[in-house]
């Protein structure tokens, strides 16, 4: 009997699996498209992140509601739901290419953030599922995970290099990226469709309750938590985002730019998100002996240096990185400054986890509920950006990472005062 599920969901595993892929390689499409963008419509910094924004923004909209198509329809719904949406998103994004058009393309990322919220949602639950809970459902995730982080260390290097040189590109030149996207959307639709997936652990109709008069928002650590995970997700996304910016603009340019071709830079921000998957794996290990409140501390204060080296190392002086040049990887010289913001995706990789631990610790009967509004707040990706942009317009590239620097210490002021617990009189269970 075992064996017989095990065989039967193989296949939708590896659907899950890439889905899990997908859901990074869509939200990390945003980054170098914001490149093509900022020079094909001639928009200012801030504009260019508003693709950005509006997938992430997507997030505060969708969230609640993919938390109760999930109870209502399940999850093998709430996938294909998600899959076509997504589909429609990447879709509208490769005809605004075609009509050139900078309000299509922002409605197609709008719409692809529906997506990725829905599957945010779902592919973690749904994977446990098939892997039948407990330690095997827990390490199809980890595998999830590992493919998420690989997929947005490739998204970078892919467009960069259809781009060839950044300020001439074009949202058409990253087509055959969107229909790589559309593609495996296509393919993972017809497969959930045909196979039966199981739902043990769908959601009943609940008996009515009475009221509560207490929240999740009762909490006061609660309430700083969701601040500061907004915050993270700014962070997470600002950090290579204008890496790129900087390393591609021209170097004559107001902001002072690097002038690097595009496939290197985007090397370089493959990099970060490489970094965080090492981070990830690193954090796991350490997981069991080092507490929440211990790692993001840590790592705060470790992101607060390495951004501080960014901002005032001299561009003039270089290190050697492994970089892709567009026909092979090589080692180039590449500022210093850029080096250190890189290894921010070292620190970046276990916020999330951190900060969503001391959030709900002892939250209860409450948590599900927090666990609903942590994930609208993930449009922090797509506003803090916006205001890094809007700085990066009137101070430069490197000044504006002072908005990451004022953001890395509220993390610390949460994980050293914010995440204490001071609402322990609130019954949760």
């Amino acid at each position: 009997m075992e064996q017989t599920q095990k065989k039967n969901y193989t296949l939708p595993i590896i659907m899950m699996f890439a889905l899990f892929a997908m859901i990074s390689f869509v939200t990390g499409l945003t980054n170098p498209l914001g490149v093509i963008v900022k020079n094909q419509f001639s928009v200012a910094n801030w504009m260019s992140q508003l693709g950005n924004a509006a997938n992430f923004i997507a997030y505060a909209f969708m969230g609640l509601p993919a938390g109760l198509m999930l109870k209502r329809i399940g999850y093998k719904k709430t996938a294909l739901v998600a899959i076509a949406v997504g589909f429609i998103g990447v879709g509208i994004q490769f005809l605004s290419g075609e009509a050139g058009s900078f309000g299509i393309y922002l409605a197609g990322a709008f719409i692809s953030g529906f997506s990725m919220c829905m599957l945010n949602t779902v592919v973690n639950p749904m994977l446990n599922t098939l892997g039948g809970g407990g330690k095997k459902g827990n390490q199809l995730i980890q595998f999830g995970g590992s493919l998420n982080s690989i997929s947005a260390t490739i998204v970078p290097i892919l467009v960069g290099y259809l781009m060839g040189n950044a300020a001439n590109a074009t949202i058409s030149d990253a087509a055959p990226a969107l229909f790589i996207a559309m593609g495996i959307f296509a393919v993972v639709f017809v497969v959930l469709l045909a196979v039966k997936i199981p739902e043990p652990y769908a959601i009943q109709e609940a008996k009515a309750e009475k009221k509560d008069t207490h929240s999740a928002l009762s909490f006061r650590h609660f309430v700083l938590g969701t601040v500061a995970i907004f915050i993270y997700v700014g962070i997470e996304v600002g950090i290579p985002n204008f890496m790129n910016l900087f390393l591609t603009a021209a170097p004559d340019a107001a902001t002072s730019g690097m002038g690097m071709a595009a496939a290197a830079a985007g090397s370089l921000v493959g990099t970060y998100w490489f970094l965080m998957m090492v981070g990830r794996l690193l954090g796991g290990m350490i997981g069991g002996k080092v507490s929440s409140r211990v790692q993001l501390t840590f790592v705060s204060l470790l992101a607060i240096v390495f951004v501080l080296l960014g901002i005032f190392a001299p561009t003039t002086v270089a290190g050697r990185m492994p970089v892709f040049t567009g026909t092979g990887f090589a080692m180039i010289e590449v500022p210093i400054g850029v080096m250190f913001l890189t290894l921010c995706g070292l620190c970046t990789s276990v916020m999330w986890g951190g900060i969503f631990n001391l959030a709900v610790e002892g939250l209860g009967k409450y948590t599900s509920m927090g666990s609903g509004i942590f994930m609208m707040m993930v449009c922090g990706g797509g506003i803090l950006p916006l205001i890094q942009g809007y700085v990066a317009d009137i101070a430069g590239y490197l000044s504006s990472y002072w908005v990451i620097i004022v953001s890395l210490a509220f993390l610390l002021y949460y994980a050293l005062i914010g995440s204490k617990n001071v609402n322990k009189d609130i019954p949760v269970e």
